[in-house]
């Protein structure tokens, strides 16, 4: 029997929290379900979420950020680890999904390859998925994978949002600023995008993707 089929534990239904309260604790009952490593094994039912980013660009944190657990999606001082499409169930029919990162790892170029079809095969093959979230390093936002991935979803119609992680790494006034600028040249690009900041180490902006995943996965 697929991995994907096994016999799922049952998890507490979800109570929506009041507009004027925002939480994670639905995320926190994320578990992993499955590493998929070609298209046969992808959950082919329900709503997923799924995340992608450079390698080095704080897409595991991110994860680990949203659901309050460190250990849930691994991160590594080598970055391009996360070598498989990783799903983490939220309850029967919702998950999340961490994409292999682009970009910057130390691999070698026939690996790499490997990644960049079956991330391919995952957006252009995968019914369930309902939006995706872009990983970029607010100090060095929209690089030539990032404009590849979000131009592939414009094409296809596919919800995009733009995190900029680390932003604990910049004062105030330069997040605004970074997030001003990408969202300009989005929209030059007529790139159709929602833009946020994020800090994995100080919890900023966690309520902001709450509601925008909350939303997609229609919670």
């Amino acid at each position: 029997m697929p991995a994907h089929e096994r016999t799922k534990m049952s998890k507490a239904p979800y109570k929506p929290a009041s507009k004027e309260a925002v939480s994670n604790r639905y995320y926190r009952q994320a578990s992993f379900l499955i590493s998929a490593g070609n298209v046969k094994q992808f959950p082919p039912e329900g709503s997923e979420v799924a995340f992608a980013g450079r390698s080095n660009a704080g897409k595991s944190s991110a994860i680990n950020t949203l659901c309050d657990n460190k250990g849930l999606a691994r991160t590594s001082k080598t970055p391009g680890r996360t070598r498989l499409v990783n799903f983490f169930e939220l309850d029967e029919q919702r998950r999340i999904v961490d994409l292999p990162g682009y970009g910057f790892a130390k691999v070698p170029v026939a690996m790499k390859n490997e990644w960049q079809k079956l991330m391919t095969q995952y957006l252009s093959e995968q019914p369930a998925l309902k939006g995706l979230v872009v990983i970029m390093d607010i100090r060095h936002p929209l690089n030539d994978y990032d404009w590849q991935m979000l131009e592939w979803c414009n094409h296809f119609g596919l919800p995009a949002h733009v995190l900029l992680t680390k932003a604990d790494k910049l004062k105030r006034g330069a997040q605004q600023n970074s997030k001003l600028k990408t969202q300009k040249l989005l929209k030059e690009a007529n790139i159709n995008a929602s833009v946020q900041t994020f800090s994995s180490l100080k919890k900023a902006g966690l309520d902001e993707l709450v509601v925008k995943l909350n939303a997609w996965l229609a919670l």
